[in-house]
């Protein structure tokens, strides 16, 4: 079976609405619409992970160069017997890596909350390589599920060039109170409302006509960690307050 693997490099913004607004109709005649959702659009709720010492955070926030996160992922609204999807997003310099492997939600929480040491084959995936490489991750940074991130996803594509993607990622919200993903999308906002996380997301470049419609837009190139800037609102007093007060105060938070 082959395994469920995406590479490409990514570029993120934070742009306002309004920019997003005249930045999707202006892209309009050269993308389309994702299949999944209404029009490309849909919810995305993620259960990620994290270390007793905070090692996934650091690696993120120290920008090294070579790192990765563990999640587990619904997308709309779904129920305990609905699929889910387990991820190892890996970064290595510019590149991103994520292995992927569907569960039905009721195994995945059975496998998160049992024995590390249980036999993996109890477990029904889609890819039993991919469980393996998370179990080891798991075992490695001694795992366990830290909080939840959700938010509402606007998703293109390219007509001529299908390797490009671009996302919007509005409504960010994060919790640690309830880690139960089928819960659906609630929490306390940890990016400003009236901002929007954009992706490009391409194999090798950005193609130069969207290179020109983000500059005449003056989109700002800036990373936003959905992971970092969360963890700094939930768990604040475990962190540096410098670096919480200035990363909160740009996603406009604070």
């Amino acid at each position: 079976m082959a395994i469920e693997i995406f590479r490409r490099k990514e570029q993120k913004y934070l742009i306002t609405k309004e920019q997003y607004s005249e930045l999707v109709k202006q892209m309009s005649p050269k993308t389309r619409p994702d299949k999944n959702g209404y029009d490309g659009k849909y919810t995305i709720t993620s259960l990620y992970f994290e270390s007793p010492d905070n090692k996934i955070y650091f690696e993120t926030k120290n920008k090294l160069k070579y790192r990765q996160k563990l999640r587990l992922r619904v997308y709309n609204h779904t129920d305990i017997y609905g699929p889910a999807f387990f991820e190892v997003k890996q970064k290595h310099k510019k590149v991103v890596n994520k292995r992927r492997m569907v569960m039905p939600l009721a195994d995945a929480y059975r496998y998160v909350t049992n024995n590390l040491h249980l036999p993996l084959e109890d477990y029904e995936t889609s890819n039993p390589q991919v469980l393996r490489e998370i179990h080891y991750f798991r075992q490695l940074y001694q795992l366990y599920p830290e909080m939840v991130v959700s938010y509402d996803r606007h998703a293109l594509h390219g007509i001529d060039d299908p390797d490009l993607r671009v996302t919007c990622d509005f409504n960010l919200r994060c919790r640690n109170d309830d880690l139960s993903v089928e819960h659906g999308p609630f929490g306390r906002n940890f990016i400003d409302t009236n901002l929007v996380v954009l992706e490009v997301k391409v194999n090798d470049s950005v193609p130069l006509w969207l290179t020109r419609i983000l500059q005449d837009l003056q989109c700002e190139q800036r990373g936003a960690s959905k992971f970092c800037t969360s963890t700094e609102l939930l768990k604040g007093e475990d962190l540096p307050n410098g670096i919480i007060k200035e990363e909160l105060q740009l996603a406009g938070v604070l």
